[in-house]
């Protein structure tokens, strides 16, 4: 089954609100075995709606409308699609009583345009709305289906997991639903994966695989339709197996999660601490990490040391290995050992990770944009510095340093 989302409103078109809800039902429908072949957003006109629906009936088995349910003149999705099935409007009785009643109970006063969302379009299913007023609509006319929905998330999801998924199970006949399997890696490139991988790509059927970057870190779908997930795992096992055979060092989560929950995880599970020392990345890492649900058990805290004189005074690196002839400077390997190692210290954590360089605009200490030292210190061991050379904007300069420490810091955490 080929389905088609299509997405009603003028302010999507204008970027006031973001389309959440065509990623939220693309995933509801894979889960079914249906594959989501289009994705449209039309503003609120009618004939460009009926464009829409034309184009859509051509080429897809399934439409699905959210939004445009609503009680005002420019809520025109049951409207123009009755129109393009040349049927009419009824009203749905206990729709209109339930509207009636939530009114009544909030003592409110119903305007007659709120009636408009009690209409149902002839020979449809009623999609009962628990969340809101409009009542949703399921059509099954000459081999196309037509599920419509509202457009506020909060009523959207409730009624796609609910009698929504209920009425479009009712349809489905051999329809297989999608199994999929998120890979993350770090400390590798897109490029450089896909290299590594290029014939498992090219020979790809099933399951399929699809590299894509994603926040600083680089992501594998495996996917794969089956009749039941024992079946799924069998034939994703498979092509995982043979991935990590070519980049295992690399993979730090067969689930969708970013690096900095994978770090907690293992710190967790090691019951070790972490601190962190930082200057270029402004607090980039300590905000990733605390963005961890949890997270507070495992990471002590940090500090942001922006200037030489920070450094100095919260850390107690010397003004003689910042600044002066001779000296090594801020933005050097020793500077940042010394960052790890004094917030070790200083917050008797396990681990101090460091971060020094330079994201730009202009270059400092007369060393390039996108040159990063950062550092991780080990209780009883020795600190290990390493030397990276980024591309991009200020912004990516310090995300990806920021990734690059972590993956250092997993690769330690992992040999534990």
């Amino acid at each position: 089954m080929k389905a088609e989302i299509i997405a009603v409103g003028t302010e999507l078109l204008l970027g006031q609100i973001v389309n959440t809800n065509a990623q939220y039902l693309s995933q509801k429908l894979a889960s079914l075995g249906i594959d989501v072949y289009y994705q449209t957003v039309v503003g609120d006109n009618a004939a460009r709606l009926r464009k829409a629906i034309e184009i859509g009936r051509a080429r897809a088995d399934l439409l699905v409308f959210t939004g445009g349910l609503g009680p005002t003149l420019d809520d025109l999705t049951k409207d123009v699609l009755a129109d393009y099935l040349g049927r009419g409007l009824y009203l749905h009785s206990s729709s209109m009583e339930r509207i009636e009643h939530l009114f009544g109970s909030r003592g409110l006063h119903m305007v007659e345009s709120n009636r408009r969302q009690a209409n149902m379009i002839e020979g449809s299913d009623a999609i009962d709305n628990s969340a809101g007023l409009a009542v949703g609509n399921g059509l099954d006319v000459d081999g196309t289906l037509y599920l419509l929905l509202p457009g506020p998330p909060k009523e959207m999801k409730p009624m796609i997991d609910g009698p929504g998924e209920a009425w479009l199970r009712t349809k489905l006949i051999d329809e297989q639903p999608l199994y999929s399997r998120q890979l993350k890696f770090a400390g590798i490139g897109e490029s450089n994966l896909e290299a590594k991988l290029i014939d498992l790509i090219e020979a790809q059927s099933d399951p399929t695989i699809a590299p894509y970057a994603k926040e600083g870190e680089v992501a594998v779908r495996v996917s794969t339709k089956a009749a039941t997930l024992a079946e799924a795992e069998r034939k994703i096992d498979d092509i995982v197996d043979q991935i990590k055979a070519r980049i295992g060092e690399h993979l730090y989560a067969q689930d969708d999660i970013p690096l900095e929950e994978a770090i907690v995880q293992l710190l967790r599970g090691s019951r070790r601490k972490l601190a962190s020392a930082e200057s270029c990345s402004g607090g980039l890492f300590a905000e990733l990490v605390t963005n961890v649900p949890g997270s507070s058990g495992e990471f002590v805290g940090g500090v942001v040391t922006y200037t030489n004189e920070m450094k100095h005074r919260l850390l107690g690196i010397p003004m003689s290995q910042l600044e002066g002839d001779g000296a090594p400077g801020a933005i050097s390997e020793s500077t940042a050992a010394l960052m790890a190692e004094r917030v070790r210290q200083l917050a008797d954590a396990d681990f101090g990770v460091s971060l020094t360089g330079i994201a730009g605009p202009s270059e400092s200490e007369g060393k390039p944009v996108g040159l990063v030292y950062f550092a991780i210190a080990e209780r009883g061991k020795d600190t290990l510095v390493h030397t990276t050379n980024l591309s991009g904007d200020r912004a990516m300069i310090r995300l990806r340093a920021v990734k690059a420490a972590m993956y250092r810091l997993w690769q330690a955490l992992r040999e534990q």
